[in-house]
């Protein structure tokens, strides 16, 4: 799926997909008229539209809301909307609001919802929104759901994107680049920096389910934090192509042979698997690939960091690079040099 950033002006109005949101907002049509220079993430299919995000970075009080909200640097989703479909869109809109609060340093996100979005409240209060206030107006009466990024560290789901370091063993898992951009299609393999805002997030999902055989892969454990490493492309010296891309965060691991039925195995892995049916089912047969884990996709680095610079500057070394055990502070010492928000890292 990739969200493409499109002015309002080049967007289709008369697309059915923005006929409820006319019906519930009177004012809809003149307010989207009135932002044609500005701009928003659409995502569109042979179908039509199927998800619009509109955010707004806000300094000031927010004092058409009750209670009102102090000054603050705040991310404002103007609006969203998704026809889901069964898709995992709602993460990714999620990670892309959340990739603007960060690269915005806002302190907080708020967004207004009508009560009977029950599936859109339950997604939101899953990564740490909570309903702090109402917003009446001539529409009706709306919940105000807020997310703050200065809270300490809950879990790795309220706090999301926040890594947290604390009772966390650190490791560098290399990736083929075939399933590196089927993974993580947003943490490109450019050395040189990148807007995490236009470039790096365009097509994410949270949440993500990977198979591989590597050896030692079977102490991962849920809250382990894994440097993603993406080996050369065979494009020139590996000292220099293979990449630190980004940094995630494991939920679950589980050894193939833990399946009782391929059933199970394909319900744990599909919904948010990279790979086909067809790959699914030869892994099955195989058992080559026994290791499966999950895992969150929660920072993408700027810069991405090179061999060179892991081995010659930050003293990183292994007799084997497909999967090794780093400490908290190489962690952070790669993280710096990917440019990422230090309020991201928690220890």
């Amino acid at each position: 799926m990739e969200l493409e950033q499109k002015k309002f002006k080049t967007i289709n109005l008369s697309d059915s997909f923005f006929d409820s949101l006319k019906a519930a907002y009177s004012e809809f049509t003149d307010w989207f008229v009135s932002k044609s220079e500005q701009s928003a993430y659409v995502f569109e299919n042979e179908e039509g539209i199927q998800g619009f995000l509109y955010l707004k970075t806000e300094d000031g009080i927010i004092d058409d809301v009750t209670p009102p909200l102090p000054p603050k640097t705040r991310i404002k989703v103007g609006t969203m909307k998704i026809n889901a479909h069964g898709t995992k869109m709602g993460e990714r809109f999620v990670k892309k609001i959340l990739d603007h609060a960060v690269h915005s340093s806002a302190a907080e996100i708020y967004v207004t919802v009508f009560e009977e979005h029950q599936g859109l409240i339950r997604l939101l209060n899953r990564y740490g929104f909570n309903s702090i206030g109402h917003k009446h107006t001539k529409n009706g009466t709306e919940q105000v759901m807020l997310k703050s990024l200065e809270l300490p560290f809950d879990n790795f789901y309220l706090s999301y994107p926040k890594v947290n370091l604390r009772n966390a063993n650190c490791y560098v898992l290399s990736l083929w680049p075939m399933w590196h951009t089927r993974l993580l299609p947003d943490s490109m393999l450019r050395n040189e920096r990148s807007d995490i805002v236009e470039d790096v997030s365009s097509a994410n999902s949270i949440h993500k389910v990977y198979l591989c055989a590597m050896k030692g892969v079977e102490v991962l454990k849920p809250g382990d934090v894994i440097v993603i490493y993406r080996t050369s492309d065979d494009q020139g010296p590996a000292h220099y192509r293979s990449v630190a891309t980004s940094i995630g965060v494991i939920e679950d691991y589980k050894n193939i042979h833990e399946f009782s039925t391929k059933e199970e195995f394909f319900r744990y892995c599909r919904a948010h698997s990279v790979f086909n049916h067809a790959e699914l089912e030869m892994f099955w047969k195989s058992k080559k690939y026994f290791h499966v884990f999950k895992f969150t996709y929660n920072i993408a680095f700027k810069r991405r960091v090179n061999r060179a610079t892991l081995i010659e500057e930050l003293g990183l070394s292994s007799p084997y690079w497909g999967f090794f055990k780093i400490s908290d502070k190489q962690l952070q010492s790669i993280a710096a040099k990917g440019e990422v928000n230090e309020g991201l890292i928690v220890n």
